[in-house]
């Protein structure tokens, strides 16, 4: 799966997210990926929910996979960050 299909999560309104992945599929997409790490994942499974009830009839999820992230810290040490890969095709 390329980065053409893949939607990143951040700190906008929900909403832009769910506009961002509806265009990605009537733009001709069959299966898009949501990412998203820390504070964001709540908001990836809201946008993965929103756009499956709401907008596309007949998209579904085909995997989902979370993971633990490194990043350096401020301190010079790091932190670990929880990270959401949410894969939905029609």
């Amino acid at each position: 799966m390329g980065e053409e299909n893949t939607v990143y999560i951040g700190k906008k309104a929900t909403m832009n997210y769910v506009l961002a992945v509806v265009s990605q599929i009537n733009a001709g997409c069959d299966n898009i990926c949501i990412k998203a790490r820390g504070r964001a994942i709540s908001r990836a499974v809201d946008v993965a929910e929103i756009v499956r009830h709401r907008f596309v009839q007949g998209l579904d999820y085909k995997d989902v996979k979370i993971a633990t992230e490194s990043l350096p810290g401020q301190d010079g040490g790091s932190a670990n960050v929880s990270s959401i890969e949410i894969y939905m095709a029609k």
